[in-house]
């Protein structure tokens, strides 16, 4: 029994370093009938702690896990509105891979804008070219 009551100090002197070696003195522990608890100094969060198999486990005070749950529920709902959405989209036969693609008549036509532009940039260019040389003759 002394031994149970000397390791449970010393375990509990070793846990709070670790939970705050991040912020020195941020959590604050205190024993309890039941456990410790544990506050976060800067949220003003509370957890309730125990000792099990040598190690000490906390859980969230009741608000919290309310507020947990109310977050999850939000999330959930959010989940499925954008998995509805993506269903949605998905069976959009404007975004069958067959649609995506010109047809070949369209294909043909944007080459033959393609191809008039080019042609009448390279005369502009050559035009340019034949203005340059005039003048270097003059």
């Amino acid at each position: 029994m002394r031994r149970v009551l000397f390791l449970v100090p010393a375990f509990v002197g070793l846990a709070v370093p670790s939970v705050t070696a991040e912020e020195p003195g941020r959590y604050t522990l205190e024993k309890s009938a039941t456990g410790y608890a544990r506050m976060d100094t800067r949220t003003g969060e509370m957890s309730i702690c125990e000792e099990r198999a040598g190690q000490l486990v906390c859980k969230l005070a009741a608000d919290e896990r309310a507020a947990f749950q109310d977050e999850i529920d939000r999330m959930e709902e959010k989940l499925g509105a954008l998995e509805q959405r993506l269903a949605a989209v998905e069976q959009n036969p404007i975004l069958s891979p067959q649609n995506l693609l010109p047809t070949d008549e369209q294909f043909e036509k944007s080459l033959g804008y393609m191809e008039r532009f080019f042609r009448r940039f390279m005369d502009i260019v050559r035009d340019m070219d034949k203005g340059a040389d005039d003048q270097q003759k003059t």
